[in-house]
C-alpha cells in the first residue's frame, strides 16, 4: 500500500491532501482526501475514490458531488512511431476531452488536446537537448496564441523551469526537487507583465510518498 501527503503554501492561503492507493492484482484503488474533509469536523467533502488500472482506464469517483469522471488510454503504431492516445469524460460538466501525443524519437514529440465542441484546442511540440534542457512551444488555436516554456536539469534531478503566456503575458519561473528520502518540494514565482503592479505571486508546494 502507499500514500502520499501534499501541501500547497500561497500568498494568501494553504491547502492540504492525502491519498491512499493500493493493489488488487493489476488494478489500482485509491482513495484521497483534501483539508476540506476535516476543516470543520470530518465530512465527504474532498472525498474521492478511484479505480485504476495503469496505462488502461481511469474511473473516478467525487463523493460530495456524486460525480464520475471516466478516463480510457491506449497506444497505437502510426508508421513505427507510437501514438499514445487519451479520451476523458467528466460526467457532471458533461466535457470531454481527447489528448494524443505522437513520440518521433526520444528527443522529439508533437501532442494535441482537444476539448469536444468547443475551439479549445491547443498543439504542443517538445524537443529535449541531451536529456538536460527542453523546449515546448504550444499553439492555442482558441485564443490564437503561442505559449512557451524552457526546462533545464541541475543538480541531478532537480528541474529549473520558465514559462511564458502571450495572451496573459504571465511570466513564471518554478524550481523543483524530488527526492526519496526528504519528499518533493516545488517552488514558483509568477508576474503578469500586463499589471502595473507588477506584484510576484509565490507558491510552495511539498510532497511526501510512503509505502506501507
Amino acid at each position: 500500500m502507499r500514500a502520499s501527503l501534499k501541501g500547497r503554501y500561497e500568498n494568501d492561503k494553504s491547502t492540504g491532501a492525502a491519498t491512499v492507493a493500493f493493489n488488487t492484482g493489476d488494478v489500482r484503488l485509491r482513495a484521497s482526501v483534501t483539508d476540506a474533509t476535516f476543516v470543520n469536523g470530518p465530512s465527504l467533502n474532498g472525498l474521492s475514490l478511484a479505480v485504476e488500472k495503469p496505462g488502461f482506464f481511469i474511473v473516478d469517483y467525487n463523493v460530495p458531488k456524486k460525480d464520475f469522471r471516466f478516463q480510457f488510454m491506449n497506444a497505437v503504431k502510426v508508421g513505427d512511431k507510437p501514438l499514445n492516445l487519451t479520451y476523458i469524460h467528466s460526467r457532471g460538466d458533461k466535457r470531454t476531452i481527447l489528448d494524443g501525443t505522437l513520440v518521433i524519437d526520444s528527443a522529439n514529440k508533437i501532442s494535441a488536446n482537444y476539448m469536444v465542441g468547443t475551439e479549445n484546442c491547443k498543439l504542443k511540440y517538445t524537443y529535449a537537448h541531451r536529456g538536460l534542457m527542453t523546449f515546448e512551444p504550444c499553439y492555442d488555436l482558441a485564443k490564437n496564441s503561442w505559449d512557451f516554456a524552457v526546462s533545464q536539469k541541475v543538480y541531478g534531478d532537480d528541474v529549473l523551469k520558465a514559462t511564458y503566456q502571450t495572451s496573459s503575458k504571465n511570466l513564471g519561473l518554478e524550481w523543483s526537487t524530488n527526492s526519496k528520502l526528504n519528499g518533493n518540494f516545488k517552488f514558483s514565482a509568477s508576474v503578469n507583465l500586463a499589471e502595473e503592479s507588477k506584484m510576484p505571486k509565490l507558491s510552495a508546494e511539498s510532497m511526501w510518498n510512503f509505502e506501507m
